[in-house]
């Protein structure tokens, strides 16, 4: 006899925590994150301020982003001190592995919070790695600099402009937080077994990973650089539909309409003027594949997601590939880390059941 019982796939559906942080709707393309619409966070916010905000609401006690910005800034010099440990650690690892083993060993800074000591090292020790995979030496951080501009700073090694500052800090922003996606479960997952915020953001990088999860923005440039210009547009999608192929940048799991992301990163390229990639062929790429996938795909919601614009920001600003998903990481740990403290609060250990599908013993 095999027993069945019937159980929402992949937890689709299932109400797994209460939170304050985040409201999305993909439905109707919805996403509010501490109460105001995602296109109105870069207007409001910086990276420290929606972190001191994500930390308030998680905590119940308020967080001054003025100081947090301070925290950031000495996590970020102790955490260079400490650098000749990580890179032994993660010596002849790639970039995105390396960056899992080096949260693996950040250590709480004395005098500063958990939360600090994680999110202030996170761009440190991104910015060692990549430029240790290119052959260069790490660069010391700038504590006059905000969180954004300097992580442009220690990656490319010289002082970013205003408006890259601010195209980056949009980003960092806009995907800090994005309500109960499989990293930031793993994070309440393991926050919930009384394991430190170390331990949760680590499983929450882990989970990132995947390419189910985070790993698209890298092949949307590479689908740009193959079309290469306007006139190979239409046969090179045409063809990959025909071959059955995924378009990259396009579809979500929960969205069924467009990514609202998409827009408030699109409008951040826009700001870089002749510094960004060909903006306007990236744009009709973008037309074309809803068009295309509309007329191929009619029972599938597959619009634009906020890896399409995501991949083309980050390469405007001259962030190599091979950083693309740590640089999402330093930017979502502030919503795991909420998550995690959330979770905390609510002092219940996640333990789903399971749909027993095999035998069963006769006289069970």
């Amino acid at each position: 006899m095999t027993h069945h019982a019937k159980s929402p796939v992949g937890l689709d559906g299932v109400a797994a925590a209460e939170t304050r942080l985040s409201y999305l709707d993909g439905e109707r393309g919805l996403l509010v994150v501490a109460g105001r619409r995602v296109e109105e966070l870069a207007t409001e916010f910086d990276f420290e301020a929606i972190a001191a905000r994500l930390l308030s609401l998680a905590t119940g006690s308020n967080h001054d982003p003025r100081k947090l910005r301070d925290e950031f800034a000495e996590a970020r010099i102790q955490a260079f001190g400490r650098l000749p440990q990580l890179l032994a650690a993660t010596d002849g690892m790639p970039v995105v592995a390396a960056f899992r083993a080096a949260l693996a060993v950040v250590r709480p800074i004395p005098g500063l919070s958990a939360e600090a000591s994680i999110l202030g090292a996170m761009p440190v020790a991104l910015a060692a790695l990549v430029r240790r995979a290119e052959g260069r030496e790490p660069v010391p951080p700038s504590p006059n600099l905000g969180h954004a501009a300097d992580l442009l700073a220690m990656l490319t090694g010289r002082h970013p402009s205003d408006a890259e500052a601010k195209a980056l800090d949009t980003y960092l922003v806009t995907v800090a937080e994005h309500s109960m996606n499989a990293s930031t479960f793993a994070a309440r997952v393991v926050a919930s077994t009384g394991a430190d915020l170390f331990m949760a953001t680590t499983a929450a990088y882990c989970a990132l990973t995947g390419p189910l999860h985070g790993g698209a923005p890298e092949p949307v440039l590479e689908m740009l650089d193959a079309i290469g210009s306007r006139e190979r547009i239409a046969p090179w999608i045409d063809a990959a539909l025909a071959r059955g192929e995924r378009l990259m940048g396009f579809g979500h799991r929960i969205y069924r309409v467009r990514d609202p992301r998409a827009d408030v990163l699109r409008s951040a390229v826009a700001t870089l003027g002749k510094s960004a990639a060909d903006l306007g062929l990236a744009a009709e790429v973008e037309a074309y594949a809803r068009q295309s996938l509309a007329k191929a795909k009619p029972d599938r919601a597959l619009d634009t997601n906020v890896e399409f614009y995501t991949a083309i920001l980050l390469d405007a600003l001259g962030v190599p590939r091979q950083a693309f998903t740590p640089v999402f990481a330093t930017a979502r740990a502030a919503g795991w880390i909420a998550h995690a403290l959330e979770q905390r609060k609510n002092g219940r250990l996640l333990r789903p059941t399971a749909a027993y599908i095999g035998e069963m013993p006769a006289d069970a």
